[in-house]
């Protein structure tokens, strides 16, 4: 659906002249060991974490500097070439899928901390460095960083803005949105440009909140100031087995309505389950029908009341059983199997496609169900495990991508589930972005005249569009094919008629 085609004749003799000219515009502001053009070379960088889709770019350019960044940018603004950037390529949406005709920007050499200021609660990154190596650089100030995606030992910050990550914890703390004061870049133009301030409010327009989550379509980014919070003074976690998943939906809805924000509130079906106990043995319970995993944090007054609090709230909504860790290490012991959902899928399936999308906490046992009856429509397996608090799904739908049948029936399972997500009351995504993987779905949520209004922002930034062409906004004609309607010429009959 979304995959890119195979090149022509044609298009290969273009894309070798082009390849000359690429090349002789970046030799001189970069050298030769960090410009990547062989076959063997490229290929490492024809995907993100969807490998789903694969695209090998024109040329890998590797700079060390923030000169060398904005020289690349400005050599291909003026040969009219577009340009991917990347991190670490942990994203799951294909954001950072590159372009046939085009430089994929790696950033990996950006991996530097260059300040940590104690009494401002703020430290100063370069975008290569990891999510986790923020809280150890902080934590002999008692400090750390919040926002902690599953994969936070290996993703990058810069991605992290790219896509407004989140993680467990972001219930009660907030995306990566909300955890940063200052961010700083380049246009495609080669220009700097910088959003947010290290004061606590700027005049004018909000755009920190417009270049996060934009998905590298507007700047490049270069340099973050990320806020760090204390770390708090003891962490506990309950793990409630439940046999019934409405009941652990149910009990989800319960604990925020008590007016409970715990520091994590985590769910994970029967088959998710299965899968990570038999990775990690973090003792699990495998009768069960869902497990919830709920934290609180902070003084052992709030812990030990927030806890009992919360317990009530999970067995007065069925749950068949609750352990509460005594120690840090049985705390950690019941998050390794959550923090490790996606490699115990690995052992289990070839491949696995990812989804995300939200839906009211309320909603949440009717989409896991709706999901079930998908199985067997689209006979392909689906594991679950998401971030139930604010209603973040991650179903894992297991296919073998060597077998394209298969690959077919995931990607009409995957926009069912988020078409059904859109229908109860949800989104299309939470914090994995819309890449190339959701470009399709995005038409079933938003509007023609909306889709024009993010073009709109996009040309504002970038009005040749080269910064990550073809992705997440998708245009009416890609529209109006994924609602079946017939497309000649690039035009539609009666264009006037509200169709979306």
């Amino acid at each position: 659906m979304n995959a890119p085609t195979s090149p022509s004749t044609t298009g290969m003799l273009q894309k070798a002249e082009l390849l000359v000219h690429v090349l002789r515009g970046l030799e001189p502001h970069l050298p030769a060991h960090a410009l990547l053009y062989q076959l063997e070379d490229t290929t490492p960088y024809e995907c993100d974490g969807l490998t789903a889709y694969r695209q090998r770019p024109l040329v890998v350019a590797l700079p060390e500097t923030e000169a060398q960044v904005a020289a690349v940018l400005k050599t291909c603004h003026a040969l009219n070439v577009p340009v991917v950037a990347r991190g670490a390529g942990t994203g799951l949406s294909g954001g950072a899928m590159p372009h046939a005709m085009g430089v994929t920007l790696s950033l990996a050499k950006f991996n530097r901390i260059l300040k940590i200021d104690k009494r401002s609660r703020t430290a100063v990154v370069q975008c290569g460095v990891r999510n986790l190596a923020i809280s150890e650089a902080a934590s002999p100030y008692g400090l750390y960083y919040a926002p902690d995606p599953s994969s936070q030992i290996a993703c990058t910050i810069g991605g992290n803005v790219a896509e407004n990550s989140g993680g467990v914890h972001c219930l009660k703390y907030g995306l990566t949105l909300h955890n940063i004061v200052k961010v700083r870049g380049y246009t495609m133009e080669g220009e700097p440009i910088e959003f947010g301030s290290d004061a606590l409010d700027q005049p004018g327009y909000d755009l920190l909140s417009v270049v996060v989550g934009s998905e590298g379509m507007l700047a490049v980014i270069t340099e973050v100031t990320v806020k760090l919070i204390p770390k708090p003074q003891l962490a506990r976690c309950i793990m409630a087995s439940f046999d019934d998943m409405r009941k652990a939906g149910d009990a989800v809805a319960s604990v925020i309505a008590a007016g409970i924000i715990p520091a994590g509130l985590e769910m994970m079906d029967k088959p998710m389950t299965a899968a990570v106990e038999d990775f990690v043995h973090a003792g699990y319970d495998l009768t069960a029908e869902a497990i919830l995993l709920c934290e609180s944090d902070g003084t052992p007054e709030e812990v030990e009341e927030e806890i009992g609090r919360m317990s009530e709230v999970l067995m007065r909504c069925g749950a068949t059983a609750i352990a509460v860790s005594k120690d840090e290490a049985e705390r950690l012991r019941f998050w390794s199997g959550r923090k490790n959902a996606f490699p115990a899928s690995g052992r289990i399936s070839p491949d696995y496609m990812c989804m995300d999308s939200t839906i009211p906490r309320k909603r949440l046992a009717d989409i896991l169900l709706a999901i079930q009856e998908m199985e067997k429509k689209y006979q392909l397996r689906c594991a679950n495990v998401f971030h139930a608090g604010d209603g973040n799904l991650h179903p894992l739908i297991l296919f073998d991508a060597n077998d394209p049948d298969q690959l077919h029936r995931c990607e009409l399972f995957g926009a069912d589930i988020l078409e059904t997500s859109v229908a109860m009351g949800g989104t299309v995504t939470g914090e994995h972005g819309v890449g190339v993987e959701k470009l399709n779905s995005m038409c079933v949520q938003f509007s023609a005249e909306e889709n024009a209004q993010m073009f709109g922002v996009k040309h504002a930034f970038d009005p040749l569009g080269l910064l990550n062409p073809g992705k997440v906004i998708p245009t009416l004609h890609r529209c109006a094919e994924y609602g079946k309607m017939l497309v000649r010429a690039g035009q539609i009959k009666h264009p006037d008629l509200p169709r979306f």
